[in-house]
């Protein structure tokens, strides 16, 4: 049964595949064939090659029934769509196959999944059945289910308990789950020898609804510089300052994990990408010991154009991991400088509150530059890209002096997308690094080495491609600018 599900979700993509619209579609970024995605799953190196899974609905470019998709690559910069490993249908995952993570033991590929069923109506919250299960593979390509490992959770008052994360530690294996008891989110840690047999071990980490939300969805947990940090996705945090004005968010926590299962906090909550678009990240340990980090390059209820097109959701690009004391710092993995086509230099020099078209142009853009704050006296200075003729359509990217933000406006950034977003800058800072990539439909900024990122998407017309330096009531100074074009994958 579970072969004919799958040949029934190959065989909707191959038909949606003609009608499937290319206007906003990414280059470089992963992207699924079809329909829908959304969170990365199972993030694994396997017989020499990494392997990417994620949420998938192969019927429809709106959520629904999970599925897990599944692409493989040699290198991290070029990746081959596979055939989707799991259709839900069974018992035990009617309803979706949602978030989980993959391993391997003894040559063997498995895969640990949240099995969902909705006890009423779709869609009703408030009446779940949530059960963490195992399937398995020899090739990579073909999995078997292998049912429910867990199917009860540890007290009967928690209904949303999913997105287990596997990983070892200490010649075991170790689960972590998000869990919800009544409005409060919890950390639950599991042990196992074999990945069959699970023995609970508590809860972790106690949240409360105020102020920590009301569920702690995928969680990661993993060892950096001596360090444990908790990688997990908080629903319902409020606002703060300028923090979390997303409907969900990113967050990490760096700590100690001890033997009895307990995470001891040691140092405070973070956001980890500050940009629109940023959801559900999670980890994989490449063999040369580098921390790689993807997550979803959207966000629940927001506009989503790529749908008219018959396909929607995202990856961002993946990310090396380390860290500065409790933050943690992003940067591009080294790989992806293959992306890079014909580079220029360019000189911008001192702008004075005037906007300079620059010469370079493009959708597919990777830019360095330094805005030098310290000879500055602009209000506020930086780039504008993905700019219209007539400059109406255009995303932000400047530095505010007054509030001493970076920020990034995609207030005119193209079909149905707004909002403003920025970290911020230093009293003592002088001068901030950038690297900017730009894909059709989305802008990924690093900021001082990896300091701080913001990853959004945005959807200009196809002929908004100019590049331009501005500064408003006074002079920006820019440092010199290094430019490429980027490799169209066709992923």
């Amino acid at each position: 049964m579970h072969a004919a599900r799958l040949d029934m979700a190959h065989r909707a993509i191959e038909q949606t595949l003609p009608e499937r619209g290319n206007h906003y579609r990414l280059a470089y970024h992963l992207a699924p064939a079809a329909g829908w995605m959304n969170d990365p799953n199972g993030l694994v190196f396997f017989r020499g090659q990494y392997h990417m899974f994620y949420q998938h609905h192969p019927f429809s470019a709106q959520w629904g029934p999970m599925h897990w998709g599944h692409a493989s690559s040699d290198d991290l910069v070029h990746w081959q769509h596979l055939p989707i490993a799991l259709a839900p249908g069974d018992d035990y995952d009617r309803d979706g196959c949602f978030s989980g993570s993959a391993v391997v033991l003894d040559d063997t590929l498995y895969l640990m999944y949240t099995g969902h069923i909705w006890l009423q109506e779709p869609g009703d919250d408030q009446h779940i059945r949530q059960v963490q299960c195992l399937a398995s593979s020899t090739d990579g390509i073909t999995f078997t289910k292998l049912g429910p490992v867990i199917e009860t959770p540890p007290d009967p008052a928690i209904m949303h308990v999913r997105d287990p994360k596997v990983w070892q530690r200490h010649g075991a294996w170790w689960m972590a789950l998000g869990a919800r008891h009544g409005d409060d989110p919890q950390l639950l840690l599991y042990r196992s020898a074999d990945l069959l047999h699970w023995d609970f071990l508590g809860c972790a980490l106690q949240g409360q609804r105020e102020p920590d939300g009301y569920m702690w969805e995928c969680p990661d947990i993993f060892e950096l510089e001596g360090c444990d940090v908790l990688l997990y996705s908080p629903q319902g945090l409020k606002p703060v300052g300028y923090d979390n004005w997303n409907l969900y968010q990113n967050s990490y926590r760096v700590g100690q994990l001890d033997d009895q299962g307990v995470f001891k906090p040691g140092g405070p909550l973070h956001e980890l990408d500050h940009g629109h678009d940023f959801y559900a990240a999670q980890t994989l340990l490449a063999p040369d010991g580098r921390r790689l980090l993807w997550a979803w390059m959207d966000m629940w209820e927001s506009p989503m154009p790529s749908q008219a097109e018959h396909w929607c959701g995202a990856l961002t690009l993946p990310r090396e991991l380390s860290r500065d004391g409790d933050r943690l710092l992003m940067r591009p993995a080294r790989e992806l400088v293959a992306l890079r086509q014909s580079g220029q230099v360019l000189q911008i020099g001192a702008v004075k509150s005037a906007s300079q078209l620059l010469d370079t142009w493009g959708a597919l853009l990777e830019l360095e530059i330094e805005l030098d704050i310290a000879a500055s006296s602009a209000e506020h200075f930086g780039l504008a890209l993905r700019c219209s003729e007539d400059q109406q359509e255009r995303t932000l990217l400047y530095f505010d002096a007054m509030a001493r933000r970076l920020v990034l406006d995609r207030q005119h950034s193209g079909a149905g997308v707004s909002g403003v977003r920025s970290v911020p800058v230093a009293a003592d800072q002088t001068r901030i690094a950038l690297r900017i990539f730009l894909d059709r439909s989305s802008i990924e900024v690093f900021v001082d080495d990896g300091a701080w990122c913001l990853s959004s998407r945005i959807y200009p017309h196809a002929n908004s491609l100019a590049v331009r330096a501005y500064a408003v009531n006074g002079t920006g100074h820019f440092g010199e600018a290094l430019v490429w074009g980027l490799a169209d994958l066709k992923l």
